[in-house]
């Protein structure tokens, strides 16, 4: 399959890149979402405004104790180190099973996060993180919770008139403990239940559930599953109310393995 025919701009800066966003272009960056809805024609914009070369699109940053990753900044570079840190340790290991390295050399932590396919890497993890989506739009910048941000299947807290510019999120100690579990038929496969729990000293343990064909499931307080978590992951899938059984199965099991491992 081939795209429809489109026309293609490169925005300088951000002003014109919001102009062509008003005028009904679609944003594309690292294209490894949108390239294939494009060949298959479940997406057939007239334009696509490129947004790779925008400053500050890309690159991380930290001011004191917060972290900034621009939208436009790719697995491959966070897998390699791009974050400092023990959260830079942390996204790391997360980047390094998204897909295959020639889909992590081109594919952005913000496209992914922005396509909000739930079952994606990013769209499961950031949210466990307490962190910000940073969103210029029209109006000016905005900030929205990263819990808040995917409310939906393919659906985001963006306007159409929107762009996601960057995700900012704190600092871990690097006693920060961390625990990640999906599940993949085969490896670079999307997952079918990803279960994500973070442990700070002197905070309340953290934990996410998602690609369940809905927004991810956030457990702002995950004491009680790090205390007994196969009995409080049934728990928690049971309220989740999961319609196929074997979902649901490896919904619990992937929620009680991260938090054994974060314990």
């Amino acid at each position: 399959m081939k795209p429809a025919p489109f026309d293609y701009a490169r925005p300088a800066d951000w002003s014109a890149a919001l102009a062509l966003l008003a005028a009904g272009a679609r944003p594309v960056a690292g294209g490894q979402s949108l390239g294939p809805m494009l060949n298959l024609r479940v997406a057939t914009p007239e334009k696509l405004a490129d947004l790779r070369h925008l400053p500050g699109y890309a690159g991380v940053t930290q001011q004191g104790g917060t972290i900034r990753i621009g939208a436009g900044t790719t697995h491959a570079a966070i897998e390699d180190g791009a974050v400092p840190g023990r959260l830079g340790a942390i996204l790391a290991g997360v980047a390094r099973r998204i897909a295959y390295r020639p889909v992590r050399n081109r594919g952005t932590i913000g496209g992914s996060l922005a396509h909000a396919d739930p079952a994606a890497d990013w769209v499961a993890v950031l949210p466990c993180f307490r962190g910000e989506a940073v969103v210029l739009g029209p109006a000016g910048e905005r900030r929205v919770k990263l819990e808040r941000f995917v409310t939906g299947m393919l659906a985001t807290a963006l306007s159409p008139e929107e762009l996601l510019l960057a995700v900012e999120l704190p600092a871990l100690p690097e006693a920060a403990r961390w625990g990640h579990w999906k599940f993949c038929r085969k490896p670079g496969e999307f997952s079918k239940a990803t279960a994500c729990v973070l442990a700070v000293p002197g905070e309340a343990p953290r934990a996410v559930l998602a690609a369940l064909d809905a927004p991810p499931f956030v457990v702002a307080d995950a004491s009680a599953l790090c205390a007994a978590p196969e009995a409080e992951a049934a728990r928690l899938v049971a309220a989740l109310d999961v319609a196929d059984p074997w979902r649901a199965a490896i919904a619990r099991t992937a929620l009680r393995r991260a938090a054994e491992a974060a314990s």
